[in-house]
């Protein structure tokens, strides 16, 4: 798949010096964040360490039943290596509690991606009470691809006053994560976060492209559509089938609504979505 190549200096740079100055010039002392053990949070995490200091970022581990022990050694690591503290408040109890409350109104009906969000909800509420406690802003850690294509909760990993990484697809995460490692000369992001499969860990076993095309594929696809400006009926790209393009296309058009209810971002691009901060 094409590789859509960036000047990751330039973008670091200028999402650090965003988060400085989005945090300080609306009075927030510190900063909050899920850590969940992927690679948006650690990128997020990183970045604001560089633009604020350690003392000043806070990420808060919130393991499920679904949670891996990989995920939760993962964030710890990362936490380590960044130097920033953590809490750790596991959801299972609230997620017994909003399941028990719900049963009733439920009954006669499967389980279904309707408990999934409920887990993406309960963490939201945990990171916005955290935030309204001790007066530290919430960054949300999702990532351009899922934003584009709605694979993402409102009122749950949307909750944020800031989301750093927007408007970078999920390839070039990755990109400037190794980037960012190589600069760093050690890998501050743990190598376990770049090679394993991407999940939000919503279910056993479940992984990101169960609902999605593996991401080169889906970067492709966003990148002639948004980037380029490609019309999204009857595009065809090399390589690709139809059949994902249509898919992606009604994706997009669908999560919309999503989209006008997201965090600002700091827009690398041209093209970002919604109220975007120039860096």
């Amino acid at each position: 798949m094409q590789r859509f190549e960036k000047d990751w200096a330039q973008v670091w740079s200028g999402l650090v010096s965003g988060i400085q100055r989005f945090t300080d010039e609306n009075g927030f002392s510190d900063v909050v964040l899920g850590l969940s053990g992927g690679m948006d949070s650690s990128l997020v995490a990183a970045l604001a360490v560089d633009a604020l200091g350690k003392e000043r970022v806070h990420g808060v581990l919130m393991p499920s039943p679904w949670s891996s022990e990989g995920s939760v050694t993962d964030a710890e690591l990362l936490a380590g290596n960044l130097g920033i503290a953590t809490e750790t408040i596991p959801i299972r109890p609230m997620m017994e509690a909003f399941e028990q409350t719900l049963a009733p109104a439920f009954r006669g009906r499967p389980a279904d991606v309707t408990e999934e969000n409920l887990q993406s909800r309960i963490r939201g509420v945990i990171l916005m009470a955290l935030s309204n406690k001790f007066g530290w802003m919430l960054l949300a850690t999702g990532n351009k691809s899922e934003l584009a294509v709605g694979y993402c909760t409102l009122y749950g990993d949307l909750c944020g006053a800031l989301a750093p990484i927007a408007d970078l697809y999920k390839t070039e995460v990755y990109a400037l994560a190794r980037w960012y490692n190589e600069q760093k000369g050690h890998k501050v992001i743990p190598e376990s976060v770049f090679i394993k499969a991407p999940s939000a860990e919503l279910r056993p076993g479940q992984k990101d492209q169960d609902s999605l095309p593996e991401y080169a594929e889906l970067d492709t696809i966003l990148h002639a559509m948004i980037e380029e400006g490609l019309p999204m009926d009857n595009l065809t790209i090399p390589g690709i089938e139809t059949s994902q393009i249509e898919r992606v296309a009604s994706l997009i058009r669908r999560s919309a609504f999503k989209r006008r209810q997201a965090p600002p971002l700091l827009a690398v691009g041209q093209y970002a979505f919604g109220i975007n901060i120039s860096l």
